[in-house]
């Protein structure tokens, strides 16, 4: 590999299944600093890791174009063989059981490509999307993902949260994901709510698109941080004092983030799909059922949280 490598990346999946990959991104950009790494994904969740300095271009999955490397025989243009043969390396996380994506690539003239299967095996899911750097021979020892967003988004995250009223210490609760399973009582959260603002905490919960269903039954007398950019969501996360959240991809991404987190699991197995960071700490539900955590049980975890982590 030459000493400045161009090295484009395709990644598509939700929110967690990005953050999940992010150490993929950290390797190669500690491997080799000056390298040009694209990444193509979905941009309002792939501009995070441009934010954080760990690609250099985003472009978008859905663009012109890209439906081509999915198509049996396509005919490709020169731009787009031009654009494939300027990268010294593709990795595709773009689900291809059958290899088709792969194929197409390098009949656009890919010099060499290497495929990272997007579904998660034994493994928990950020050692088994660093594996198929083993081919470059880089072996990443417990990879972590981790996203370090500059002051003036950090700045934001402030104003936002003061713009809410919050002062002193913040916790952010975010009640909903992407599967009503996945939640963890919606009492159970407005009682937590409570007893954090009784130790001092400022409180808000933070929903989104797809937490409908639990919106309506937050108390009323707590802040809300409600459909903002996720760009702006992760301003909030990354200096907030505390987080508590379900298994969704905003707790991966609160996580990514260095945010003092409990996170809270039920039917989905938290081995493989536990978010890893900094300043995490997994409650499981005893034989995956959400309802046998408790208030007391979280407050518990979040005793032992180091809030120097934040901000």
């Amino acid at each position: 590999m030459k000493k400045n490598p161009r090295f484009l990346v395709l990644r598509g999946g939700a929110i967690g299944d990005f953050i999940v990959t992010l150490p993929v991104l950290q390797a190669l950009r500690e491997r080799w600093p000056d390298c040009h790494i694209e990444l193509v994904g979905y941009p309002h969740v792939a501009g995070l890791a441009l934010a954080a300095g760990l690609v250099s271009e985003v472009k978008s999955l859905d663009a012109t174009g890209m439906a081509r490397f999915f198509a049996s025989k396509p005919v490709f243009t020169a731009e787009q063989a031009d654009y494939i043969r300027s990268f010294d390396l593709v990795f595709t996380y773009l689900h291809d059981p059958d290899g088709l994506v792969k194929e197409n690539l390098e009949t656009a003239g890919a010099h060499q490509v290497i495929y990272g299967c997007p579904i998660v095996g034994e493994l928990h899911a950020c050692d088994h999307m660093v594996e198929p750097l083993r081919k470059l021979a880089l072996y990443v020892e417990n990879p972590t993902p981790g996203l370090d967003l500059d002051s003036s988004a950090r700045d934001r995250g402030r104003r936002i949260l003061r713009s809410k009223g919050l002062t002193g210490r913040v916790a952010v609760l975010h009640p909903g994901s992407g599967s009503p399973k996945k939640n963890w009582r919606i009492d159970r959260f407005n009682d937590l709510a409570g007893r954090l603002a009784e130790q001092g905490y400022s409180i808000a919960f933070m929903t989104g698109e797809a937490d409908i269903d639990v919106a309506g039954q937050i108390r009323a007398d707590m802040a809300r941080i409600e459909g903002l950019p996720l760009s702006e969501v992760a301003s909030v996360l990354a200096v907030c004092d505390l987080y508590i959240g379900n298994d969704s991809g905003v707790s991966h991404l609160a996580a990514a983030l260095g945010a003092p987190a409990v996170v809270l699991f039920g039917p989905s197995d938290h081995m493989k799909w536990g978010p890893r960071g900094r300043n995490v700490r997994i409650i499981a539900g005893k034989d995956g059922d959400l309802s046998a955590i408790s208030v007391a049980d979280v407050l518990l975890a979040t005793a032992g949280i180091d809030p120097a982590t934040s901000g």
